[in-house]
């Protein structure tokens, strides 16, 4: 790596469709927002030469030009997907967003790739987040490496960073992330800073100048190769200690020189087999230059050291029904297994679907049977059905590049699949398949919304269902007893862009309303009610009179009716209506308009005619009967209590557990967790959670995840229920 002359590729950089799995590449760009993982992108793109000078394509557009909200915000919030092509091999690199509410797309992007560069800031350093996502990567062995970025900021230090991410992402063997190269800087400007102009290959030797604007190689000087000497040992000892050559450290420590071809060899296999994580430093071309530096190195890292996709494993794949399958790993042959990694609109095109092949071929206009998975608990909708694919491109900036078919191990956009939403599965029509799904975290943080007018009101539904079509991290919840529309989302950002995208992409004007949780009400205290309901106003009359007692019951008891009329006061065809009225008046409230609960309603006496009676004046009598026994009673307020499970490092436990009792939450005890993490496990009011994603991420600096889940209702202690109530006649 790093050895071989390079000249810019110019027209043939740009990426089409593969013709074999082992010319495939796929990379995806991991790291906090800000660490310049799509000005990374765009750098290899053009030194690939699949964009101009100035870095743009044909249409006048950037590389990295895709979502109009993503220029706004001046932030990735999807996954974008950029085919370049290096030395005969496709390279597909799918830039993430690295802020943590979009982690949805992080998890389809390590989805769709078969290795990761991890993108980190020289100016900023590692944060928590991308370590953890770097265990995830541990977790299923996928090979990683690491570029520095920022190398012109002031104080910049690549060899100080190249040790901080050896403590971070090197757990017990931090020789394991060691740099392939060191950067050179030229002379210092008046304010005392030195640009970093090239960098010098520690195995070949060999310095790769850039301050041309196209990379040049050339001899160190002789004052040069003293200063990489120590380095250049480790990396070989490094290499070395993951050679499957048992010999070679023998014949290294016995003073032979290992020759760097066989050095370069044993390093590529112990970088595609995730064992070894070399550290590489970047840098974007300055305006009119051709090749950013430390790019050239970096695409030949991918095409040389990063496996193919024939080398990564298929996820588990069962019939719909749910019986194991055992497909040939990434055979374009072999049956149809393709899955949607990400679903978006395009005012043009229309629904476009970026699609992962994992086996056999998909080719344009073919009719393919759609799997999902059954997310109705996220609002999305259920469906296994056929479709006719439309065109199959592969996109740049705003491009799309019509291509004829896509093989097992490549990725490509679909059109017009209407039915198919991320996460999907694409098989053949004859052999339908289904995937295992990915991990995608629960969106926890709740959207109240109404439409802003009726014209928006008739095109919401429409506009949610597509929202959560797109975005498997969204969860679309209708909620009956509050008659609110909740989108769940993982954060404010999360939210921020849901309502731009119902507003911009489908023309749905939203407004934000306080969300309220799913309160009830019970009685404190025994208590009877009377209700006569007696109307005379010429012909038909009314008549109904009914005495009940009612009784509060254990948590989780709903509403016992229960009939004692003696001596036929009340007919036996009218107590079904009495019970009627009083469960319809218990949906409604007796005092706050909550539903009532928990409670023990009997039926003691009461009165009939026998031309008056009928089963609307009986049931208008239970109700009235239920309102007087209220307003002789306590009424509780309930409010639901969840069960909460946080995981934070341990260094975070006590300002979180002091956090959760500021909220009016019970501690029910804590237990380790690998990682040097602690499992918290606490009872909290979900009226105090609503913006615990938010307030958890602060608190733990983006490194805390919790879980929740309905344990009961519970008694509102009465300065809260007052507050609430307050609160509620101020906003009525």
């Amino acid at each position: 790596m790093g050895d071989k002359a390079h000249t810019h590729p110019g027209a043939a950089g740009r990426a089409e469709a593969a013709d074999h799995p082992a010319s495939v590449r796929n990379v995806v760009l991991v790291g906090h927002s800000g660490s310049g993982k799509t000005t990374l992108v765009e750098a290899l793109a053009l030194t690939a030469g699949a964009v101009n000078r100035a870095g743009r394509v044909e249409d006048g557009g950037t590389v990295s030009d895709y979502d109009d909200i993503e220029h706004r915000q001046q932030r990735s919030v999807q996954l974008s997907l950029v085919p370049v092509e290096w030395d005969g091999i496709k390279v597909n690199l799918l830039d993430t967003p690295g802020y943590a509410d979009f982690v949805g797309e992080l998890r389809a992007g390590l989805r769709a790739a078969d290795a990761a560069l991890f993108v980190v800031s020289a100016s900023d350093g590692v944060d928590g987040a991308t370590r953890m996502v770097w265990e995830e990567c541990a977790a299923v062995g996928m090979p990683r490496a690491i570029v520095v970025t920022h190398l012109e900021a002031a104080r910049a230090d690549f060899e100080e960073m190249t040790r901080i991410c050896a403590g971070a992402f090197g757990g017990d063997d931090p020789d394991a992330v060691l740099p392939l190269y060191l950067p050179l800087r030229g002379p210092a400007s008046p304010d005392g800073h030195a640009p970093v102009t090239g960098l010098i290959g520690l195995l070949t030797r060999k310095l790769f100048d850039y301050s041309g604007g196209e990379r040049a190689e050339s001899e160190p000087v002789g004052d040069q190769l003293p200063l990489i000497e120590e380095a250049r040992n480790r990396l070989i000892e490094g290499i070395i200690a993951e050679s499957e050559d048992e010999t070679l450290m023998d014949r290294y420590l016995g003073g032979e020189e290992i020759d760097v071809t066989t050095l370069i060899e044993d390093l590529e296999r112990a970088v595609a087999r995730g064992s070894f994580f070399p550290v590489l430093a970047a840098a974007p071309a300055p305006e009119g230059a051709r090749q950013g530096l430390g790019t050239v190195e970096l695409l030949d890292l991918v095409t040389r050291g990063f496996p193919t996709p024939l080398e990564h494993g298929t996820p588990r794949v069962t019939t719909v029904d749910g019986r194991p399958r055992e497909l040939r790993p990434c055979d374009p042959e072999a049956p149809l297994v393709a899955e949607v990694v990400r679903t978006s609109s395009d005012p043009y095109v229309g629904r476009l679907s970026l699609v992962r092949v994992f086996s056999g071929t998909l080719r344009a206009d073919q009719t393919v049977h759609v799997s999902g998975h059954g997310l109705t608990d996220r609002g999305h909708e259920d469906h296994d059905v056929d479709e006719r694919i439309g065109a199959l491109s592969t996109p740049f900036g705003k491009q799309q590049r019509p291509v004829s078919h896509v093989i097992a191990g490549d990725l490509a956009c679909v059109a017009r699949l209407s039915r198919a939403e991320t996460g999907d599965t694409l098989s053949a029509k004859d052999d339908p398949l289904l995937m295992e799904p990915w991990d995608m975290p629960d969106p926890l943080l709740p959207l109240a919304i109404e439409a802003h007018s009726k014209a928006d009101e008739d095109k919401l539904s429409q506009g949610l269902a597509r929202l959560v079509a797109e975005d498997p991290t969204m969860r679309l919840e209708q909620n009956q007893d509050t008659r609110q529309v909740v989108l769940w989302c993982l954060g404010e950002a999360h939210a921020d862009v849901a309502l731009e995208r119902l507003r911009s992409r489908y023309g749905v004007q939203v407004d934000v309303v306080p969300h309220r949780v799913s309160l009830r009400e019970t009685f404190g205290s025994r208590a009877s009610g009377r209700g006569r309901h007696v109307k005379q106003s010429g012909g038909h009359g009314q008549f109904a009179i009914c005495e009940i007692e009612v009784e509060p019951l254990p948590g989780g008891s709903g509403i016992e009716f229960v009939d004692k009329v003696v001596g036929g006061a009340v007919p036996r065809q009218f107590i079904p209506s009495v019970e009627k009225g009083v469960r319809a008046q218990a949906a409604k409230g007796v005092a706050a308009g909550y539903p009532l609960i928990d409670v023990r309603v009997t039926l003691l006496d009461g009165k009939a005619h026998s031309v008056d009676s009928s089963d609307a004046a009986f049931q208008t009598a239970g109700a009235l009967a239920l309102r007087e026994a209220a307003a002789s009673a306590r009424i509780h307020l309930l409010e639901p209590v969840a069960e909460v499970s946080v995981l934070v490092g341990d260094e975070y436990v006590g300002a979180v557990m002091s956090d959760l009792s500021g909220r009016r939450g019970r501690v029910l005890g804590t237990e380790q967790a690998p990682g040097a993490r602690t499992l918290v496990r606490a009872e909290v009011p979900e009226i105090e959670i609503g913006r615990y994603a938010v307030d958890l991420r602060s608190l733990s600096h983006g490194t805390g995840r919790f879980s929740r889940g309905y344990a009961r209702h519970e008694p509102m202690p009465a300065q809260v229920a007052e507050r609430l109530r307050q609160h509620e006649r101020q906003v009525a």
